[in-house]
């Protein structure tokens, strides 16, 4: 990785870099897919939201949100994770997933669910949730639905509707 570029947290101020750069990636439809309608109505971000910046520029960024699996919390839905196509390939994504899982885990979270390919998320420990186990909001192919565990174990804890936590339900269980 280029030493002038950062990681970082995201913040409120750069949702608007980190939207053009999931349009430019994605193309307008991403907007439509069944993990963006988990997140309507949720706080825009979480502590777990990072992204790379060369100087004011977003090349990378990852959004995390918090979950519920039905009614169980302490999970997270990761995605999207958007790395502009001039710096795919370099580590960013990783290195921004890996410090993510970190600071949940340490954080008591347990769970992190996403819609993806195990090639790529396999890596972090995701692995295809047992068909009919944990579900969506929407459409959404059951191979492509990974999970991995923070905790050991707590994959068995964990069964029903993914619904993205409110504030007021985020500050309960904190």
């Amino acid at each position: 990785m280029a030493p002038n570029i950062l990681h970082r947290s995201l913040t409120p101020a750069d949702l608007p870099l980190v939207d053009k750069l999931n349009a430019k990636v994605f193309g307008p439809g991403c907007f439509a897919r069944t993990a963006f309608r988990v997140r309507e109505g949720a706080p825009a971000l979480s502590a777990y939201c990072r992204a790379a910046f060369l100087n004011e520029r977003v090349i990378a960024a990852v959004r995390f949100t918090r979950i519920t699996i039905g009614g169980t919390g302490g999970a997270l839905l990761l995605g999207p994770l958007a790395v502009d196509p001039e710096f795919a390939g370099k580590g960013h994504g990783r290195q921004l997933i890996a410090d993510a899982l970190e600071t949940a885990k340490s954080d008591g979270m347990r769970l992190v669910v996403l819609v993806g390919d195990v090639p790529y998320y396999g890596r972090f420990g995701f692995r295809p949730v047992a068909p009919g186990r944990i579900s969506m909001p929407g459409p959404v192919d059951p191979a492509r639905l990974l999970a991995a565990e923070l905790v050991p174990g707590a994959g068995d804890y964990y069964a029903g509707l993914i619904v993205a936590e409110r504030d007021d339900q985020a500050r309960q269980q904190r």
